[in-house]
């Protein structure tokens, strides 16, 4: 009997150590109330004819509560997935809590949404240029 081959595969990414980058053509304001709002451009075509004929808002508004208002604001590409989690622990202490299931769930839905670009650590290491 053969012996099956293992494949060298990558290993699966652990969450804490990737880092999520907003997409770019969304935008995040600050609301009235000081919280983070993302700013969603309609795009499509059928969106663009409902803005210039029956006078819809070219831009659609998510208003985020406090927790994800700060998760929104640090997804721009320069903090990992758990500098994210401490900082939100730092922040908001016991209220936060459970963090991590929130958390995970949060950017999941975000990465739904197609909001969100991944940006793994490694590979940023691995092709950065030696001058």
């Amino acid at each position: 009997m053969r012996k099956k081959q293992r494949s060298a595969q990558a290993p699966d990414p652990n969450l804490l150590e990737m880092i999520p980058r907003l997409r770019p053509h969304l935008n995040v304001a600050t609301g009235e109330d000081g919280r983070a709002e993302l700013l969603l451009p309609r795009r499509s075509w059928l969106e663009r004819q409902s803005v210039r004929f029956l006078k819809q808002p070219a831009v659609i508004h998510v208003h985020m509560d406090e927790l994800g208002s700060e998760v929104v604001t640090r997804c721009n590409g320069t903090h990992t997935v758990g500098e994210i989690a401490e900082a939100i622990r730092a922040k908001f202490g016991e209220d936060a809590e459970p963090l991590m299931p929130r958390l995970s769930k949060f950017i999941e839905i975000l990465e739904a949404n197609d909001w969100l670009i991944w940006e793994d650590a490694v590979s940023q290491v691995a092709f950065k240029r030696v001058p």
